[in-house]
């Protein structure tokens, strides 16, 4: 039987043609195969400034130094998230405000978000901020491809004057009431891991409709060289975040593909849904009706507490079947708890999320055979 891999890329004879062709010419890097990426995005999401980067992380960080956010300054986020979205802050010695997040989505929770804008002190980790801080920004994730309740964060940080950093990092092609994911804040990220809907092997892209930031944010990214400066001068202090030709080259077509990758992930996950509704302790991913366009990035079940998910995942692997826990809670990582004092309770639904989810072989290139295999397996198991 073939071996079910965990993720994998969906790439065709035209990337590969796409990344040769660059190959074949003396310009690898600051060509214009990431001018046209970046176009290419722009088109997409109507964007007016589209920068691209070598990394969802470095995309995040760049963000952070455009918005201001500084040394003590807290931004409003989520421990249910990927580290980057927290260790961008901590680059910059800023401290994220962390809130919990809905059940069912595993995004941000709105009302959580307004009760820390109006009740800062007792959000405070306990060592590591200045209660006298200022909250400076709002850093939601759209979680696993879902967007998150955007309005009621846009109408939050109209009435606090806050940044919005959307971390779409996970939900390229994703709307919420029909509007593009990665548009509905100050600045959007995504990322282009192998495992994402589309892939630069690595990489990253910014969007914003702020012309100054833009400048800035393309500067930073290639070590500080702003518009204007010669060869060798630096205006800032910068990064070397920029995403090579080859990559763009790749990217460029997976993107172009995008409407012919997207809902081949969706039948994927709909060969899931189908075969799970109905296994005792499994419980699917809930869509809300403001996701008018779900991205698939990950297909991600929980089972029910009286089930050890990772006994379970053990028995899955030991079968041939790769499967991960997602996600792990922020706040319980060494460092942070080293750094600001969180304990296990202080965000009980993220933690009982990380506790009891499970990301299960996933890809657009995935067969409904394997998808059987995976989930006659749970059921087996679970039995």
């Amino acid at each position: 039987m073939p071996k079910i891999t965990m993720s994998s890329p969906d790439l065709t004879d035209a990337e590969r043609q796409a990344v040769a062709d660059v190959m074949n010419t003396p310009m690898l890097s600051m060509g214009h195969y990431v001018k046209d990426f970046e176009q290419a995005f722009c088109d997409l999401t109507g964007a007016k400034h589209a920068i691209a980067v070598n990394s969802g992380t470095a995309g995040l960080h760049l963000c952070v130094r455009a918005a201001g956010i500084g040394a003590g300054d807290l931004v409003i986020t989520t421990p249910f998230s990927f580290v980057a979205s927290s260790n961008v802050l901590l680059f910059e010695n800023a401290v994220p405000l962390y809130v919990d997040v809905d059940p069912k989505t595993g995004n941000i929770d709105p009302a959580q978000v307004r009760d820390a804008l109006e009740n800062t002190a007792k959000y405070l980790p306990r060592k590591g901020a200045n209660p006298d801080s200022k909250i400076k920004a709002l850093l939601p994730i759209d979680v696993f491809g879902q967007p998150a309740d955007m309005d009621p964060l846009i109408e939050l940080a109209e009435e606090y004057n806050l940044a919005i950093i959307e971390d779409s990092c996970e939900a390229l092609g994703a709307e919420y009431k029909g509007r593009p994911a990665g548009m509905l804040g100050d600045y959007g990220v995504f990322a282009f891991y192998p495992n994402k809907q589309i892939t630069t092997g690595e990489g990253g892209l910014i969007v914003t409709d702020n012309d100054e930031h833009a400048d800035y944010m393309r500067a930073m990214r290639n070590q500080g060289r702003a518009p204007g400066d010669t060869w060798l001068q630096h205006t800032h202090l910068g990064y070397n975040y920029r995403l090579d030709e080859m990559s763009s080259a790749l990217g460029a077509v997976q993107l172009s593909r995008l409407d012919e990758i997207l809902p081949k992930r969706e039948q994927v996950s709909k060969w899931y849904e189908e075969r799970l509704a109905n296994v005792p302790g499994v419980e699917t991913l809930h869509i809300e009706e403001n996701t008018t366009r779900m991205s698939w990035f990950v297909y991600v079940v929980r089972f029910a507490p009286e089930i050890d998910r990772d006994a379970l995942a053990q028995k899955l692997i030991a079968n041939g079947i790769p499967v991960r826990p997602y996600f792990a809670p922020i706040h319980l990582q060494p460092y942070m708890i080293e750094r600001f004092g969180f304990q296990r309770g202080d965000y009980p639904i993220t933690e009982d999320l990380g506790d009891r989810s499970l990301a299960l072989p996933f890809s657009g290139v995935m067969k409904e055979s394997e998808v059987e295999q995976v989930c006659q397996t749970i059921e087996k198991l679970i039995k």
